[in-house]
């Protein structure tokens, strides 16, 4: 392995980690930016609204606000890319090995830029879910991300966008819808404007469907 593998940072005395039960599913992300619902994901686990506990942060940018937050929080945090690993495959496993080291059982995306590996796919089968700022099918698929969807929401005239979490599948956007909540268009809106609104409702869709995964993960494991 490289020396420039990445390191994880977990300190000792995260009271997290100390008090939650074992039996709780472990909660890993991957973020590209803020990671602002898995934020929301790991402050409603602090609050005991989500059952789980949040162990691991992984990004694909190095100046991710997300790793530096992640830290603090005492998650274990891995900068993992093609600047370290320029072999699909070798990231692939690379990002499939820390996730495992951790004990994650569901993975979330957060705002996650890169499409995820066969590895990683087939490890967490129906165990990996995401967040699109879009009401899917519409607005959806390659290419279609950030500023890149609300532009085209606007140009294509709908009066309605919203959010989507859905499973993730080797199709772009293509898995399983878990939930969806719309917002309505404005005349005014600007790709900026409509963003925002869209934005403020993504946590708590996102802990709803994560909820759900997780009453469906105890019961497997209860069964």
């Amino acid at each position: 392995m490289s020396s420039n593998a990445p390191s994880s940072n977990a300190p000792s005395s995260n009271a997290l980690l100390q008090v939650t039960p074992s039996t709780l599913p472990r909660l890993g992300f991957l973020a590209s930016h803020g990671g602002s619902a898995a934020r929301h994901l790991v402050e409603a686990c602090r609050l005991g609204t989500l059952p789980a506990l949040p162990v691991a942060l992984a990004s694909n940018n190095s100046r991710s606000p997300a790793l530096a937050w992640a830290r603090a929080a005492g998650l274990k945090t891995a900068h993992l890319s093609s600047a370290v690993y320029p072999d699909p495959a070798e990231l692939d496993r690379a990002l499939t090995q820390f996730m495992q080291l951790a004990g994650v059982d569901l993975l979330v995306l957060s705002g996650y830029m890169k499409p995820l590996g066969p590895q990683v796919l087939s490890h967490y089968a129906g165990r990996v879910v995401n967040i699109h700022p879009s009401l899917l099918p519409r607005h959806g698929g390659p290419g279609m991300y950030g500023d890149r969807v609300h532009a085209s929401v606007l140009q294509a005239g709908d009066a309605y966008s919203g959010a989507t979490v859905h499973l993730v599948t080797a199709g772009i956007d293509e898995g399983p819808v878990l939930a969806q909540q719309s917002v309505a268009v404005q005349p005014d809106d600007t790709p900026d404007t409509l963003k925002a609104r869209v934005q403020a409702i993504e946590g708590d869709l996102m802990l709803r469907a994560v909820q759900g995964l997780v009453g469906q993960w105890q019961g497997e494991v209860g069964s």
